[in-house]
């Protein structure tokens, strides 16, 4: 289930929670951007935005957040990606 969407970036239901709320935030566009300790300058924009999303998406007490949420970003296969 899509739970946010905007021209650059969508969040959607975990098919698999962890969590009450799980929701993922990904980029329509990548740029090129496979981890995050590949990020540059030019990944700014784009990471700042999956954050400012991430945000919103937490004041959404439909989705099962109340007060606050634990937002994690995992990057490579030791993070379990």
């Amino acid at each position: 289930d899509i739970v946010y969407e905007d021209e650059k970036v969508f969040a959607f239901k975990d098919i698999n929670p962890a969590a009450p709320a799980h929701i993922l935030i990904i980029p329509k566009d990548r740029m090129n951007l496979t981890n995050l300790r590949r990020s540059s300058a030019e990944h700014i924009e784009i990471l700042g935005r999956l954050l400012v999303v991430a945000g919103e998406v937490a004041k959404n007490q439909d989705l099962g957040f109340i007060d606050g949420a634990r937002i994690i970003i995992n990057d490579g296969t030791d993070a379990g990606q």
